[in-house]
Parts: C-alpha cells; sequence; structure tokens
C-alpha cells in the first residue's frame, strides 16, 4: 500500500475550483475517465489535465461503438443505436465530478466516472449509469429515497491472463483448496492479499463492510456497505474492476462468473434495497406491528419485485451463463417466491433487528449482474409495485426450490428470458422502450453467439458415439 489518503463520501469536490485545489494538493499530473457499457465493462481512456479541464465544462467524445460491440469486442449486427449505418460516432461524455477517486496504486492520477448521452445532449438510451439515475430520479419525486447495497462472491485463482489461455480455463489451481465457508484460518494465511483488498477499497471510497471465505475451493464474498443507489452501483460496479487489478498485482486472477465450474457452487451478487424518506432519517419500509415486519408500501414493492421477475430475468442475469446457476441444489432460486428471512425464495424479506434493517434481499442475481442495469431494474420493479398497488403474493415458507415454492417459474436460459423480456409491458413502462429495445437486442446476438458453440461435453458426449 502506498499509504494515499483516501477520499470520503463527504469530502468529495463538488465544483471545478475545488478540484483544482485538490488536484494541486495530491499532485494529480493525469486523469483516468471511463463509463459502463451494457455487459458492465468499464471502458475507459487516460487524458491530460488540460484535456479534462475543458470536458469538464463541456464534455467530450467517447466513440459509441461501445454500446456497439459485446463483451468480446465482437460488433453486434442488430443494435440501432449505433453500427456501420451511422458510421459509430462520438457520443458525448459528461464527467461526474461526484465520482472522484484516486487509485493508491496510481497516487498521481485521479479517477472518474462518466454518463452517456447523445452528440444533442440527450441521455443516451444505451447508457446503464444513466438508465439508473431516470429511475432513481422517478424514486425521488415520488419522495422516496432508494438506499441499496450488493454482496458479490468472486473466485480467485494462482493464474494470469496467459496461464488462463494456456490452460482453456480449466483444471486452475485455486488461491487455497478446499471447502472452507467462513473460514478465519483462509482469511490469516492470506493476509497479504486479504488486507490489500480492503485497505485498497477504502482509499478507492468503496467501502466494504465485510469479507469472507465462502464454500468453495479459493471464493471469497465481499459485502458493500449500503448508500444511496447511484453511488451503490458505483462501487459494486468498481469493486469488480479494482478486485481484478488487486489480483493481478498479487499474481492472481478472479472471476465473478455466474458458475465457472459444473462441480462448484455458483456465485451469487444479492441485492439489498429499502425506501427512505428525504432526509435518509426514516426506512420506510419498516412496520413494527405488521406481521411481516413491513409497511404497506414495502409489502407493494416486494409484490412488483416478485411478480414482474420473470419477465426481467434477462436484465437480471444477463448472459448464457448466468443460467447455468438455475439448477436445484444452487443456492440459486428456481420461482419467483418470497419469504421472511427465507434464503431459498428469490426475494428474502429482512425485517430486524429494528427497523432501520427492514429491507428485501434480491437473491435472483449472480454476480455476473451489470450492477447499474440490476439495481434499475429491482427499483424500478419495486416503483412499479407502489405505484399499481399490486398485492403481496402469499409468502412461501420452507424450501421455495422444492414443492413448497408457489411462484411463478423463472426463465432457464437466456433465449426464453429474452423473449419474454421482448413481450413485457411491464418491462417497457419500468425501463422505457429505448434502452428494453437495445438490451434486447444485445441479449439475442448473446444467444445467436453461442449457438455457433461446440463446448467440451457435447465433444466428450457425441465424438466417438454417433
Amino acid at each position: 500500500m502506498t499509504g494515499a489518503t483516501s477520499e470520503s463520501a463527504s469530502d468529495v469536490p463538488t465544483t471545478p475550483e475545488e478540484l483544482r485545489a485538490r488536484f494541486e494538493e495530491r499532485g494529480i499530473r493525469k486523469v483516468k475517465v471511463g463509463g459502463f457499457d451494457v455487459d458492465g465493462v468499464l471502458r475507459g481512456k487516460l487524458i491530460s489535465l488540460a484535456k479534462f479541464w475543458s470536458a469538464v465544462e463541456k464534455g467530450f467524445g467517447f466513440c459509441d461503438v461501445i454500446f456497439g460491440w459485446d463483451i468480446a469486442d465482437n460488433l453486434y449486427d442488430n443494435v440501432a443505436v449505433t453500427g456501420w449505418a451511422s458510421g459509430y460516432p462520438d457520443a458525448l461524455a459528461k464527467i461526474d465530478l461526484s465520482t472522484f477517486r484516486v487509485l493508491p496504486y496510481e497516487p498521481d492520477t485521479a479517477c472518474f466516472l462518466v454518463d452517456f448521452h447523445t452528440p444533442e445532449g440527450k441521455p443516451h438510451p444505451a447508457c446503464p449509469r444513466g438508465l439508473l439515475k431516470r429511475v432513481a430520479a422517478r424514486a425521488e419525486s415520488a419522495g422516496y429515497r432508494p438506499v441499496f447495497s450488493g454482496e458479490l462472491e468472486f473466485w480467485v485463482f494462482r493464474e494470469s491472463p496467459e496461464s488462463l489461455r494456456e490452460k482453456g480455463y480449466r483444471q486452475l489451481t485455486p488461491l487455497s483448496p478446499g471447502m472452507f465457508g467462513y473460514s478465519w484460518l483462509r482469511e490469516v494465511q492470506h493476509a497479504p492479499f486479504v488486507h490489500d483488498v480492503l485497505d485498497t477499497m477504502k482509499d478507492f471510497r468503496i467501502d466494504v463492510e465485510g469479507l469472507h471465505t465462502e464454500t468453495g475451493p479459493g471464493v471469497w464474498e465481499a459485502a458493500i456497505r449500503y448508500a444511496d443507489v447511484i453511488e451503490a452501483a458505483d462501487q459494486a460496479a468498481l469493486f469488480k474492476t479494482t478486485m481484478k487489478q488487486i489480483c493481478h498485482r498479487h499474481g492472481l486472477a478472479v472471476t465473478f462468473m455466474a458458475k465457472w465450474s459444473p462441480d462448484l457452487p455458483g456465485s451469487s451478487g444479492h441485492l439489498h434495497q429499502s425506501l427512505w424518506d428525504s432526509t435518509r432519517e426514516t426506512n420506510l419500509f419498516a412496520d413494527p406491528k405488521d406481521p411481516t415486519g413491513l409497511s404497506s408500501l414495502a409489502q407493494h414493492y416486494v409484490a412488483g419485485l416478485v411478480t414482474t421477475a420473470p419477465d426481467l430475468t434477462a436484465l437480471y442475469s444477463p448472459f448464457i451463463n448466468s443460467f447455468r446457476r438455475y439448477v436445484p441444489g444452487m443456492w440459486a432460486p428456481l420461482t419467483s417466491t418470497w419469504g421472511i428471512e427465507n434464503r431459498t425464495c428469490s426475494v428474502r424479506v429482512i425485517n430486524g433487528p429494528g427497523a432501520s434493517a427492514a429491507r428485501a434481499e434480491l437473491r435472483q442475481t449472480a454476480a455476473d449482474l451489470n450492477p447499474y442495469v440490476a439495481m434499475a431494474t429491482a427499483l424500478g420493479a419495486g416503483l412499479h409495485g407502489i405505484e399499481k398497488a399490486v398485492d403481496l403474493p402469499p409468502e412461501t415458507k420452507g424450501d421455495a426450490t422444492g414443492e413448497a415454492a408457489q411462484g411463478p417459474a423463472l426463465p432457464q436460459t437466456l433465449d426464453q428470458a429474452v423473449r419474454m423480456l421482448r413481450e413485457s409491458e411491464a418491462a417497457r413502462a419500468i425501463l422505457g422502450e429505448g434502452f428494453v429495445d437495445h438490451y434486447a437486442r444485445t441479449r439475442e446476438w448473446e444467444v445467436r453467439e453461442h449457438r455457433k458453440s461446440v463446448s467440451q461435453w457435447e465433444l466428450e458426449r457425441y465424438f466417438e458415439g454417433v
């Protein structure tokens, strides 16, 4: 660690003048700017100080191909927001000064996130962070302050980008062997790495309040402290990118895939959420007098989450691999259900201790989620439940993945999920026609790309037998 001074959320400069003083104080000589694409990949560049100060006032051009290619940089052949016909022009990137951070490993370089707009200055229909801002504004206009947090599981290996490819992503060496959930021992054995994670995240203004091993060789879980929804999504998204940087420094590799091995558990990415008053002093989800511990507002919110989940699954589970987790016995929901302190349900209701703790935990999502898309979808679904006064379905008690399940089945493939998204009026009402259309096109491409592939399972099963 460098011992760099971290920026607290309340200490972030909010004006160009304050920022110039902070740059001078900290010796900032370069700036890194970037934004997240639909797949949750942080696309960015380094710019000079002169370019940065100009961009603070006017924004800057950023090639909109970032919304025209997939997670492997292959060009989509079916999207409408950009393409060969338009010549892949620049989108307008506007820097959000409130996202100012300095990575301890690069103490002379400031980091900022951007929001993408059309050349005319309108919010870009494919920008995930812009999508979340629009949904959050709806909540705030109704008098609600959305508070979210993310829990992300990830697998760490003694590998490099080169060795991963040489091994074909198989027979990888985990950070540590064996099934050691909540292991104090493993944390001590890997203390330099573990403390680097905690210290670096703190200095980079990512508030990790818990880090522990999960059950599996080399798997960990981080719980990020709750925050206003935009900040919560920023921290969750930056956590994934920053973890990859930290691992590389230690000669390690990390994956947030929903399921990287058929023989091991998947990686969850649970989202905790609640609505507070505008001052964030009162949790509007709490009602100690109700048997559920939830207010009527919260019950409608949870009902919105539960009833829309099948239609919105493609937004929560964005990849082919996401659906490898939807199998019995993998701690992933197979139906859309809710239950009080029931971790087998798709929505776990937590009603204590204390009124401030009342919240809903969406357990459908995995660690491969795009935090902006998933949080926008969940918040929008909850608001939909409130606006339509949706009644809360019966609570599921017992194993929601077995005969106790009472809710509708969740789609089991990305193909099925995209079809349901396409046909969903609720999805368009929640997220808007422009984003839903673009997103559905990108997932349809993902399905078609998968159909071209031949898996190791197919080779081993059919090569000699047919």
